[in-house]
């Protein structure tokens, strides 16, 4: 695989229940021409898939992890503590408390295990990727001129509303 298309940002879900809201990730990468790769592997049901993925992510080649899961939300922890990659969690609604359950369990990683965690649901997922775009165009001046672009466009969205009465 050329270093063109090797994936530079793995997302990592618990459930394939998760796609509707984490497919906006990768839709967000893909804009930026930022080559990534998504799979379910779960710290409860798969914790050999979760651990494998993460200890071998930067020898493949992946720069960030975006991990998302509800409930308990263990998965951003379990890749954190076997990747020197950053983590970014992102904690999804549908459980009990929706969302604030796997908000308070992702921002509470113990010292020595960080994790960046981010808005539950889609804006954590968007903001995830937004995010792994600005540690990627710390070395990639290409990409952080396409980041200085978007954040103009967004600029722009706002500074030409007309709001009406």
């Amino acid at each position: 695989m050329s270093d063109d298309t090797r994936p530079l940002v793995g997302i990592l879900m618990g459930s394939d229940s998760d796609w509707p809201v984490m497919r906006n990730a990768p839709e967000t990468l893909n804009r930026f021409g930022v080559p990534n790769e998504y799979r379910v592997a779960s710290a409860h049901r798969s914790p050999a898939l979760a651990t494998e993925y993460a200890s071998t992510a930067a020898e493949r080649g992946l720069e960030v992890v975006i991990a998302a899961a509800g409930g308990a939300a263990h998965l951003a922890g379990v890749i954190a503590a076997h990747t020197p990659l950053p983590v970014l969690g992102v904690p999804l609604s549908g459980w009990a408390l929706d969302g604030l359950d796997a908000l308070l369990a992702t921002v509470q990683m113990p010292k020595g295990v960080p994790v960046g965690t981010l808005a539950i649901g889609k804006a954590g997922a968007i903001n995830a990727a937004l995010l792994s775009v600005r540690i990627l165009a710390l070395s990639r001046p290409e990409l952080a001129e396409k980041l200085r672009r978007f954040q103009e466009e967004e600029t722009r969205k706002v500074t030409e509303l007309e709001l009406e009465l």
